[in-house]
């Protein structure tokens, strides 16, 4: 029976940071199953489509540059309450403010390279995801 489901996506500076098998280990410990998971760069046309949600705003082209700068790693994660209980996992966008324990206060430099993306909705899991992965990825 499929359950809940939410995006993330771990950022250029996690990855660079050789944090991967931490923050997935940490993310599997707090329940979530990953059903979906590819190692990949955007290119700063893809990253431009995947925040065009925030073209508008000052930080737009910051964002787009920092995305696309190194590879991420994509994931589809499954848990029951799963997009709320990931978005307390990876905790606030800036990782002063972050509670101790959760993703971003462990691991991000800033509130700029903040290690982690989660989907904010139910139904922006669903267009996350889709814009990484296929129908047969998704399965």
């Amino acid at each position: 029976m499929r359950t809940n489901r939410t995006f993330t996506m771990i950022k250029p500076d996690g990855v660079a940071n050789n944090h991967i098998g931490a923050i997935l280990n940490d993310i599997t410990t707090a329940g979530f199953k990953i059903v979906a998971m590819k190692y990949t760069q955007l290119s700063t046309d893809l990253a431009g489509k995947f925040y065009a949600v925030h073209a508008e705003r000052p930080f737009y082209k910051d964002l787009v540059a920092f995305m696309s700068s190194g590879p991420i790693v994509a994931a589809i994660l499954e848990k029951d309450n799963a997009v709320a209980d990931f978005r307390t996992l990876i905790g606030a966008t800036d990782p002063a403010k972050a509670d101790v324990g959760t993703l971003r206060n462990k691991y991000a430099q800033s509130i700029d390279a903040n290690t982690v993306h989660g989907s904010d909705s139910d139904e922006n899991a669903e267009i996350e995801g889709a814009f990484y992965f296929t129908a047969f990825e998704r399965f």
